[in-house]
C-alpha cells in the first residue's frame, strides 16, 4: 500500500480510536462498575494500543507521542462538545489551535 496513504490513515485510525474510546469512557462514568460504554471504551483504547505500535514501528517517537496525543485532544474536544454537549470556552479553543500549529511544524519538520 503507498505509504504516503497509509502513514496518515494509521494515525487517524489510532487518534480516531482513542477518541472513541474516550468518549464511551466518559459515558460509562458514574454508573455500575462494568457496562457497556466503560467495556467498549477499554475495547477501543485495547486496539488503538495495537495501531500505536505501529505508528511507533514507522515514525519517530518525538514525532508519533506529539501527533497522535495532539490530535487526540482535538478530535476528544469536539466529540465531547458536539456528542456529549460539553461547552468549550473561547481560551480553550484558542489552545488547541496553538497545539495544532506546534502539530503542524512537528508534521512539517518531519517532511524536511
Amino acid at each position: 500500500m503507498n505509504s504516503q496513504f497509509f502513514l496518515p490513515l494509521l494515525i487517524l485510525t489510532t487518534v480516531g480510536l482513542n477518541t472513541i474510546a474516550q468518549t464511551l469512557l466518559k459515558l460509562g462514568s458514574g454508573q455500575q462498575l462494568l457496562n457497556v460504554y466503560l467495556l467498549g471504551g477499554i475495547t477501543a483504547y485495547g486496539v488503538s494500543t495495537i495501531f500505536y505500535i505501529v505508528v511507533l514501528g514507522k515514525f519517530n517517537l518525538s514525532v508519533a507521542y506529539p501527533l497522535v496525543i495532539g490530535l487526540t485532544i482535538l478530535a476528544t474536544t469536539i466529540s465531547g462538545a458536539i456528542m456529549l454537549g460539553e461547552k468549550v470556552s473561547t481560551s480553550q479553543w484558542m489552545g488547541i489551535g496553538l497545539m495544532l500549529s506546534a502539530i503542524f511544524t512537528i508534521a512539517l519538520g518531519k517532511k524536511i
